[in-house]
């Protein structure tokens, strides 16, 4: 099953999510992706991100560039998880084809709220961004298993 998040930019929350989700998940049949609704061309993962994805994963996302969201993307998940309400909407409006799989990562796993954007923010603004997402994560996983 090929998971895709969605935020603004590609930098901060939904690259965070695919890191998560992948090293995180424990089988191959799961995979996740990312991208943004308004990525800005040549933009690379937050210095935040990356450095709290090196820090819990010892894996390296700091070259990783922004990937605008687009129609190919969402044809090949199988479901879309956005970080706000409004992401979800946006995407259902601008590609009706992908309607019945979009939602809100946290209404997905029945929590409440939206996953804050730390951009601009200090670490510690990014860490509660990444356990917040850590924990929504956790919950995906148990949902598709």
């Amino acid at each position: 099953m090929n998971i895709l998040f969605v935020c603004t930019g590609n930098t901060c929350r939904s690259c965070m999510a695919e890191a998560i989700f992948n090293n995180i998940k424990k089988d191959e049949f799961h995979n996740a992706f990312s991208a943004g609704t308004n990525a800005v061309k040549g933009s690379l993962t937050s210095k935040h991100s990356a450095y709290l994805i090196k820090e819990k994963f010892n894996v390296d996302i700091s070259n990783r560039s922004a990937k605008q969201l687009d129609s190919k993307m969402l044809e090949a998940a199988d479901v879309v998880l956005t970080m706000t309400d409004y992401m979800s909407e946006y995407i259902k409006r601008s590609f009706k084809e992908a309607n019945n799989k979009v939602f809100p990562l946290k209404k997905f796993v029945s929590l409440n709220g939206e996953v804050a954007d730390p951009y601009g923010g200090s670490v510690e603004d990014y860490k509660i961004t990444f356990n917040d997402l850590m924990e929504s994560i956790k919950l995906l996983l148990e949902k598709l298993n």
